[in-house]
């Protein structure tokens, strides 16, 4: 999510501005669930203003990646997973932890998981909302 800095120092200011934006924006990638809690939250610095940069850059995937991440344990269809997965749109890169939407025309059950995403992942936005204000 773009945050909007409206108190921005004038010298920060062609630091935290994209051309599609207009104005100074921080970037906060965010990890929450349904009611609201935020698990993580990390804002990118400086000149990460798309999305990759401040993955790159994220603590959280750093961890994931560099296996010192906490267990994150679940069942699905009796196989034990011990990392997490993250709900993402289709600019991020593919990688195992994060999950997509389908692109294309899903079965039953794959249209079953793409209502469930596509529910999980309004939970972020209303979150993002909440955090905004709106």
């Amino acid at each position: 999510m773009h945050w909007a800095w409206k108190n921005c120092p004038y010298r920060y200011k062609s630091h935290y501005t994209r051309g599609d934006h207009g104005y100074p924006t921080i970037m906060l990638e965010a990890v929450a669930s349904y009611d609201l809690w935020i698990w993580h939250a990390y804002f990118g610095p400086a000149d990460s203003n798309n999305e990759i940069n401040v993955l790159n850059q994220s603590d959280l995937f750093n961890d994931l990646f560099q296996d010192t991440a906490h267990p994150c344990n679940f069942l699905v269809s009796e196989c034990n997973f011990n990392k997490g997965y993250y709900l993402t749109d289709g600019i991020y890169p593919e990688w195992a932890t994060l999950v997509k939407s389908f692109k294309s025309k899903p079965t039953l059950e794959a249209a079953k998981f793409k209502r469930f995403q596509e529910a999980a992942r309004k939970d972020i936005e209303r979150a993002f909302g909440v955090l905004q204000g709106r």
